[in-house]
């Protein structure tokens, strides 16, 4: 085991009866670190988090939390979002983070000012005497990560933290996470939706299958997968598809969110093909487009020899929890 790190496993496996929901992770985050986990539902990643926590035990190998055994030993050293939201509903907003504080053994003088100071924060000054149930899912949400930070842990896990969030409020909480960061929080992000992990992580965890399919630092991964394609604007309206289509350099061509997309042939120079394209026709602006993590995904995965379809692939990594949270299932497909 890595001591230094602040989580460390080694061939853990876990099953849910004929299911294998994780295949024998060997995995190390670094002390101070903010890694993604990413991956479709279903890939495992709750399951690892769960085992991490002590909720659940691994069928075999071994972890360590915090330089501990166990998250049990270090849990006042651990804050931590689950998947599955909660508070007290029937209770008073600053008497929950009250109380939330007290089990992680803060001391009630100045705790009232603290939880203030966080319900400003996140933009709810004016809740404190609301009832829990009286608040939004989105404002319950804020309000449950301010209960797992305010303790100030070493360790932050979170768990598909912006799911149904708004844009405002994502962007507000991504900020809220950066700050944990910045202070010396180790934290672990959890998410299917890999445009949320670039933004805000420095190193990432791709989960399969329960198998650990990358495990790099993000700028490693964007040095790895050179750009592939140039998105382009052209300027005329009548613009001729077959001027770019035609060119040598060009494998194909279409269009992704909104830009023409011209998929390079393999061993294109990108800096030639961007001068090639902006001289076939008048443009409005050209630009080289790195792959997405999203794209990296499947790429790895199809060249692991996967046979799913990458539009399959890119669907299930872009659908939200809504069928698991219908179903009453968790992300493992195993009852909740």
């Amino acid at each position: 085991m890595n001591t230094e790190a602040a989580i460390s496993l080694r061939s853990v496996r876990k099953t849910f009866g004929k299911k294998v929901a994780v295949r024998g992770i060997d995995l190390d985050i670094p002390v101070g670190g903010i890694v993604g986990f990413i991956g479709p539902n279903g890939a495992g990643k709750t399951t690892t988090i769960r085992m991490i926590m002590a909720i659940l035990f691994p069928d075999s190998g071994e972890l360590s939390v915090l330089g501990k055994r166990s998250a049990v030993e270090s849990k006042d050293r651990i804050g931590y979002l689950p998947e599955e939201r909660g508070v007290y509903k029937k209770m008073k907003v600053g008497h929950f983070l009250r109380h939330m504080g007290r089990l992680k053994g803060l001391s009630p003088r100045g705790l009232d000012d603290e939880i203030r100071a966080w319900l400003e924060k996140i933009e709810l000054p004016g809740v404190w005497n609301k009832k829990c149930e009286e608040l939004s899912k989105g404002m319950q949400q804020k309000v449950q990560f301010v209960s797992s930070v305010l303790h100030k842990p070493d360790l932050l896990i979170l768990d598909e933290p912006f799911s149904g969030l708004d844009p405002v409020n994502m962007r507000l909480l991504r900020d809220l996470i950066r700050e944990q960061n910045e202070q010396g929080t180790t934290i672990i992000f959890s998410t299917h939706v890999m445009a949320q992990a670039q933004q805000i992580c420095d190193h990432i965890v791709m989960i399969h299958n329960g198998e650990k399919m990358l495990d790099d630092p993000l700028r490693s991964i964007r040095e790895r997968y050179e750009p592939r394609a140039v998105w382009f604007e052209p300027l005329a309206d009548d613009f001729d598809a077959g001027a770019i289509q035609n060119l040598p350099c060009v494998e194909s061509l279409g269009v992704v969110e909104g830009h023409y997309e011209a998929r390079l042939q393999p061993g294109t120079d990108p800096a030639d093909a961007v001068a090639t394209v902006a001289a076939a026709a008048p443009m409005s602006r050209v630009e080289l487009h790195r792959p997405s993590l999203e794209d990296i995904f499947i790429d790895i995965v199809k060249g692991a020899g996967g046979q799913a379809d990458a539009e399959a692939l890119r669907a299930s990594l872009r659908a939200g929890g809504a069928d698991l949270d219908h179903a009453g299932m968790d992300e493992e497909g195993v009852a909740s």
